[in-house]
């Protein structure tokens, strides 16, 4: 028979039996729509997270006070930024001073033990270009209002606050004084620790918070090339008569773990998917096992008007064939809609590698093939009078 013929041949079965055909090719759509979802909302979130990382750039470097050898908390020198921006490839830095003593309240009404894990920093001027963050309301500190009782409040402590955009009408109790919330941040991925602070001028904070001017933070953003290289040199430079006492730090590199963590997360869904797969292929062989033995009649038929060993098997192999292909067809649909929707919820630029939807499609190949051939091979080996005979 000719190609086209033995297509039609196969697809015999299936309009004869639609509900059985569409419940077999269900559990093999369930099995593929799983799979092309899990690499589409993955490669969705990995498209997101590059965005964001374009966007804010992967050469942020931080400098932070760690250890000393007896185990206490070191610090850093009060020089350490300026001599920082000394190193030739740093294009751009700013610092933050942890107010240890400032707790931050909402009014003076408020327990002195409930502080919602708000902490209060002195801040430069320059630090939102330094960390790439952003503005949800309000203005930045700027040179004139550094000197002012004004504070900036990050995303999360502006919410614990229960302030939901910056006014001149609007003040916080900050170390015992009170400062205006000029600004409040949207969150910054790459500086988490500014979330939950209320930050305030680098001199008002001297005169009235008593900061003692040591950095606790330096932000540092070399050139793209030289990111390593500054890298090495950071804390010998931050701190020359103790260079293991500073931590230096790639904020990106936890967004690049995070990252890693989501990929195995991929790797088991992608297993329960093959998982999902293969019961949809035991319910094709079952469907075409089924087939054979009611259509034991048809077989011999066809046997005794001619047909050959390999012409009946390459019918039921067909159809197991189709089966497979409606299932896979119906499945990376569903599997493609599923990822559509769900980066559009999420706000992330839609991605599906074109291998996950073929891989799946193949692989449905491979699942009918192997389903199929069994029955088929045992559909072909009946002889035309036991075929005939049969109930």
């Amino acid at each position: 028979m000719r190609p086209g013929d033995v297509v039609k041949v196969g697809a015999v079965g299936l309009r004869t039996r639609p509900l059985r055909a569409f419940l077999s090719a269900l559990g093999i759509a369930i099995g593929i729509a799983a799979m092309v979802a899990v690499v589409g909302i993955s490669s969705s979130s990995r498209a997101d997270l590059d965005r964001a990382l374009d966007a804010l750039g992967t050469n942020l470097l931080t400098v932070s006070p760690g250890t000393t050898l007896a185990g206490r908390q070191a610090s850093l020198p009060a020089e350490a930024g300026a001599m920082v921006g000394r190193i030739g490839p740093v294009e751009s830095l700013s610092a933050v001073g942890r107010l240890r003593d400032a707790k931050v309240y909402r009014t003076g009404r408020i327990p002195a033990a409930e502080t919602n894990g708000i902490a209060a920093y002195a801040a430069r001027a320059d630090l939102l270009a330094t960390v790439g963050g952003e503005l949800a309301s309000g203005t930045w500190l700027n040179e004139a209002t550094s000197g002012y009782p004004a504070t900036v409040l990050g995303a999360v402590a502006a919410r614990r606050l229960g302030i939901g955009h910056a006014s001149p009408d609007i003040r916080i109790l900050l170390g015992g004084s009170w400062f205006t919330v000029v600004g409040v941040l949207e969150p910054a991925p790459l500086a988490p620790e500014l979330d939950t602070a209320a930050l305030v001028g680098w001199s008002v904070a001297a005169s009235r918070a008593g900061f003692d001017g040591h950095p606790t933070t330096i932000y540092v953003r070399p050139r793209g090339d030289q990111v390593e290289a500054v890298r090495d040199v950071l804390g010998a430079t931050a701190n020359p008569e103790a260079p293991n006492e500073v931590e230096v730090s790639r904020p990106s590199d936890a967004l690049a773990a995070q990252r890693a963590a989501g990929d195995a997360f991929t790797g088991l869904l992608l297993g329960l998917g093959g998982v999902a797969l293969l019961v949809g292929g035991v319910g094709v062989a079952n469907t075409m096992v089924i087939s054979v033995l009611e259509r034991r009649s048809e077989i011999g038929l066809r046997r005794s008007l001619g047909a050959t060993r390999g012409q009946v098997r390459a019918q039921f192999l067909t159809e197991s064939l189709l089966l497979s292909a409606l299932g896979g067809a119906g499945g990376a649909l569903l599997g493609a809609a599923a990822t559509v929707g769900y980066a559009a919820a999420r706000g992330w630029p839609p991605t599906l590698p074109a291998w996950a939807v073929l891989g799946g499609l193949g692989a449905t190949v491979v699942i009918g093939g192997l389903a199929g051939l069994y029955p088929a091979v045992r559909a072909a080996r009946l002889s035309p009078t036991e075929a005939l005979a049969a109930p």
